[in-house]
C-alpha cells in the first residue's frame, strides 16, 4: 500500500513542517527521511494518537524526534510540524492549531464546491 504524503501550508504560505526539517542537523534530518519513507510505504506502526485526529510519528532516538501529521482518509498523511520530546508540549499546540486550520479550510472548499 502506497500513501500520499503532504506537508501543510498555511493560507499565508508558511509550511512549519519544511521549516522544521530545513533546520535539522544531517543526522537528524536522515532519521526523519527514512520514518517518512515509512509512512509511505504504510508501515505506521510508531505512530500513536494525540488528540482526536492529530497524531505523532515517534522516532527512539536522540532526545526522541517527533512528526506531527493527521490523516485524510486512508491514503493522505498531512505532515503538521515536528519536534523533540524537550518541546513537545509547545509543538502539539501548534501542531492542534494547523489540525484546526486544515479541517476549516477543507470544510470551506467542500461548502463552495455544493454551493
Amino acid at each position: 500500500m502506497t500513501v500520499k504524503i503532504e506537508e501543510y501550508v498555511t493560507c499565508e504560505q508558511k509550511n512549519y513542517y519544511a521549516e522544521w526539517f530545513n533546520d535539522l542537523s544531517v543526522e537528524y534530518a536522515a532519521k526523519v527521511a527514512v520514518a517518512r519513507a515509512r509512512m509511505m510505504a504504510g508501515s505506521m506502526g510508531n505512530v500513536k494518537p494525540l488528540d482526536g485526529t492529530l497524531k505523532e510519528y515517534r522516532i527512539d532516538w536522540g532526545p526522541g524526534i517527533r512528526i506531527y501529521l493527521i490523516h485524510d482518509a486512508d491514503v493522505l498523511i498531512v505532515l503538521l510540524g515536528g519536534g523533540t520530546k524537550n518541546g513537545q508540549a509547545a509543538d502539539i499546540k501548534q501542531a492542534k492549531k494547523l489540525r484546526d486550520d486544515y479541517d476549516a479550510r477543507k470544510a470551506t472548499l467542500k461548502k463552495n464546491q455544493k454551493g
